[in-house]
């Protein structure tokens, strides 16, 4: 026997309040769980437990020593399990959330080459712009950009994005080119309904300034979903301020104009990957973070 099998015998006899009801969960008899037990505290020269006809219970070091050791018995099964599916096959039900743009712009084309990779696992892709609880809302996996606003998830970053201000070449014919920020307000801009902080649009004071000012736009159009708004400013409805993980493409094959460069206020963000924890991620997870790294490392495709 070793250490770690007297570590937890202890925490099983702990949990369960007894010997025998320890005993069946290790597949050992009582005396055997004791004599674990009694080694343990030979070698800690402490009590761990306070023994009568009637109760079991810890002492003050044994409740000390289970704070401690009930921990690391669960990190040795994590640890365990872990190993033992190196060799499985990713597999199963994928639940991935994500914002419109990036599912419309990047994971659409990417899939199907995953699933051909992966053909035991099925991808469930839902798509929207207001972040979801992946806990709550059984979510295994979020594509997402920015900083995160729940400390306890895990996040592999994929790369970085910016904003870039846009319009039609047909918009800035029939309206003009804002040649200041301040000109916006001259415009016709798509904004935001889910984070009115996305229709205040950050500029340098001048050109070649550190500092920067926030401008609030307005327009005739809004909507929660940045894949629509997209689609209307190619379609010349107004000016969009947006992640270049869409505008990118479109700016550099002319469906798009930049507008503001010298004013546009430094904005790269982490794209990542978040998962809701580092322990026991099941293969399938593994698998398709791997895959979103390996296309968009070191350099993102929108990056132009």
């Amino acid at each position: 026997m070793s250490v770690a099998n007297d570590l937890e015998a202890f925490v099983r006899v702990a949990e369960a309040g007894g010997f025998t009801s320890a005993a069946k969960a290790m597949g050992l008899t009582p005396s055997a769980i004791s004599k674990l037990v009694s080694r343990l505290e030979d070698r800690l020269g402490a009590r761990l437990f306070r023994r009568t006809t009637r109760r079991l219970s810890l002492t003050e070091a044994g409740e000390a020593f289970f704070r401690h050791g009930s921990r690391i018995v669960a990190d040795i099964a994590d640890a365990e399990r872990a190993v033992s599916r190196l060799g499985e096959a990713p597999r199963g039900l994928l639940r991935v959330s994500t914002a419109t743009i990036v599912g419309h712009h990047q994971l659409q084309v990417l899939v199907p080459e995953f699933l051909r990779a992966y053909p035991e696992v099925a991808l469930e892709l839902n798509m929207s712009d207001v972040f979801v609880d992946l806990v709550a809302e059984g979510f295994d996996l979020a594509i997402r950009g920015g900083a995160l606003s729940d400390s306890s998830l895990v996040a592999r970053k994929l790369g970085e994005f910016d904003r870039r201000v846009v319009a039609s070449p047909a918009y800035v014919k029939r309206h003009g080119e804002p040649k200041t920020p301040a000109d916006l307000a001259k415009h016709n801009c798509l904004t935001f309904t889910h984070q009115s902080q996305l229709n205040q649009w950050p500029f340098r004071v001048r050109p070649g300034a550190a500092a920067t000012e926030a401008v609030h736009v307005r327009g005739n159009f809004s909507s929660n979903n940045g894949e629509i708004l997209f689609q209307l400013a190619l379609n010349g409805l107004g000016i969009l301020r947006m992640s270049d993980i869409a505008v990118g493409p479109a700016i550099r094959d002319g469906r798009l104009v930049p507008l503001l460069e010298d004013y546009t206020s430094p904005d790269r963000l982490a794209f990542s990957a978040v998962y809701p924890s580092r322990r026991l991620v099941p293969p399938k997870v593994t698998a398709f973070v791997d895959f979103l790294a390996a296309k968009f490392l070191p350099r993102p495709p929108w990056v132009d």
